[in-house]
């Protein structure tokens, strides 16, 4: 007994993997005895004590039968719980099927055994999912669909080779034997085509979103007030478009968007640093256990050794641009054109400040005006996700940065801070049609000079996407095409004028990467990152909205208390 005990780990470990492809054969058993002629002396038998709608009824519905069991060892193979439960009960309704057909006694001791074989491990299925939200793959459909034509065809070719094969092919198909194996077929054919259609439309379980109004979300402030490890970006979790998974100690979380059965996780795990793995392992274990894709998008050099703990293949998508605060400098040549502007911006009168969150809500807006100025010159309108977008109560939770001329507000950036001020950021950037010339060159060094004084060590620049990747013959295919686009895609995105723009303050690059459980699923994890950002096709398409008539200016008193 302690040596059967002491095998039960190993025998659990490899139940999922056995039952799988136990049931695959099952359901492909069925699915040929379906389709293949009944064996005449117990047919006779048979008929002369059952109802002929019943052995009719019994054909049809085992063939639907051995597709489910098709379909259902997709779910073993993943640890469904369901999966497990929905397979033992397919395999003796199968077997009582089996007899009522044609007295297939062999099929019938073939699933009871089968059956017996898999209850005693429930344990190796531990994922809770609903058979609703298994995930059929392409690539799992197409399995299925071979394992019925296969059946179909032999089928046919055991019709014209058995007892009718002095007739022709029509005569046989008119058969009652024939029809009433072509009936079992199409059936599970159209079954199948019914399962494909209805996986184009499903999609995993969705956790909900913490947005304002959940006391979640004061916990999320909380912790990026105080986080121990922390990007600029990680500010990203207070737009209230995102999941949070929380640690025990309720000091870290991990922040993530769901789109259809994707899961995509924003960034590493933002708090305390021990924490950090306990969370990606939650994540992707979550995921898994809601039959759901799951990838981390915006991955830093630091991150990959807990990434690759994971499993996860992992890809550079671009290069972020940093500029140590330290030692910076205005002058050289390099940084001329961005110095020239800055002097001759101030000599014109141009002014900086960083008004703190308080200061914001009287001057919002003013900003507000701006905001929906630049948006009429560009498509896509207000993003999301990975980049924020103008909601007021977003942009009142960072300090911004606010360029006047003649006293005017002309130009904004929203700031991203960390507690630990290893470094800060912008989020939003956005200026008036007056705006001057190089606005933002002033307001990059303004922001420079700003942060120094505030004991910030870096400056991010933010992403320059698919900067930095190598077009080697022996580089992975997506480093490939990505360096094509970067070079090529211009009339796509302005690849190569972003890095440019950003280089020119000699900043440090820094790789950025993405992660999933497979290589071919990183396209997919990029292609989900785009639509969340952009809030789907629509979001994609959407053209430059028309400038709305001019507001007016603040009044005085908001101006005084700006």
């Amino acid at each position: 007994m302690r040596f059967l005990r002491d095998l039960r780990p190993a025998a659990i470990a490899m139940a999922p993997w056995t039952a799988a492809i136990l049931t695959l054969a099952a359901g492909v058993m069925l699915l040929a005895s379906g389709a293949t002629p009944s064996e005449p002396a117990r047919f006779m038998r048979l008929i002369q004590i059952t109802p002929v709608y019943l052995i009719e009824a019994s054909h049809f519905l085992s063939s639907i039968l051995g597709l489910a069991l098709v379909l259902l060892s997709f779910g073993l193979r993943a640890r469904l719980d369901a999966a497990w439960g929905a397979t033992l009960g397919a395999l003796l309704l199968g077997a009582t099927l089996a007899l009522l057909k044609g007295f297939n006694w062999e099929e019938t001791t073939a699933l009871v055994a089968l059956a017996l074989l898999l209850a005693p491990f429930h344990d190796a299925f531990p994922r809770s999912s609903r058979l609703t939200r298994m995930e059929i793959t392409p690539g799992w459909l197409l399995s299925a669909a071979a394992a019925v034509l296969g059946a179909g065809l032999l089928g046919f070719w055991s019709f014209q080779h058995s007892d009718y094969a002095d007739r022709p092919w029509w005569r046989v198909m008119a058969d009652a034997d024939a029809e009433r194996a072509m009936r079992a077929w199409a059936g599970a054919a159209l079954v199948l085509f019914g399962v494909g259609v209805w996986r184009l439309f499903a999609s995993a379980a969705t956790p909900p979103v913490v947005g304002e109004s959940d006391p979640d979300f004061e916990r999320v402030r909380e912790i990026l007030a105080k986080a121990e490890v922390a990007e600029p970006s990680s500010n990203l979790a207070l737009l209230g478009d995102k999941r949070f998974l929380f640690s025990a100690s309720g000091e870290s979380f991990l922040m993530f968007g769901v789109r259809g059965r994707a899961w995509v996780a924003l960034g590493a795990p933002v708090g305390k640093r021990e924490e950090r793995q306990e969370l990606l392992w939650r994540f992707r274990e979550l995921a898994d256990s809601h039959a759901a894709r799951p990838g981390i998008h915006g991955l830093n050099a630091e991150d990959l050794p807990e990434i690759v703990e994971l499993g996860f293949s992992i890809q550079k998508v671009g290069e972020t641009a940093a500029v140590p605060l330290e030692n910076f400098s205005m002058d050289g040549r390099k940084r001329g054109n961005a110095r020239r502007a800055w002097r001759k911006l101030g000599e014109a009168g141009a002014t900086f400040e960083v008004l703190d969150r308080e200061q914001v809500t009287a001057i919002l807006p003013a900003l507000q005006a701006i905001s929906d100025q630049w948006l009429s010159h560009h498509a896509g309108g207000e993003k999301g996700f990975s980049m924020g977008g103008f909601w007021p109560g977003y942009v009142q939770e960072f300090p911004v940065a606010l360029v006047r001329v003649a006293g005017k507000p002309v130009a904004f950036a929203t700031l991203w801070t960390t507690a630990s001020h290893s470094a800060f950021s912008m989020d939003l950037m956005r200026y008036a049609d007056e705006a001057p010339n190089n606005v933002m060159d002033y307001l990059f060094v303004e922001l420079i000079n700003w942060g120094r004084e505030q004991g910030y060590e870096a400056f991010e620049f933010g992403i320059a996407p698919l900067a930095g990747l190598d077009d080697r013959p022996l580089a992975p295919i997506m480093s490939r095409v990505g360096r094509l686009l970067f070079e090529r895609g211009e009339e796509i995105y302005n690849f190569q004028g972003v890095r440019r723009f950003k280089d020119k303050y000699d900043p440090l690059w820094q790789p950025r990467y993405c992660a999933a459980p497979h290589k071919w699923s990183i396209p997919l994890l990029m292609a989900d990152v785009g639509l969340l950002s952009s809030g789907g096709v629509a979001g994609l398409s959407k053209r430059p909205k028309k400038a709305e008539e001019p507001k007016p200016e603040p009044t005085e008193e908001v101006s005084a208390a700006a």
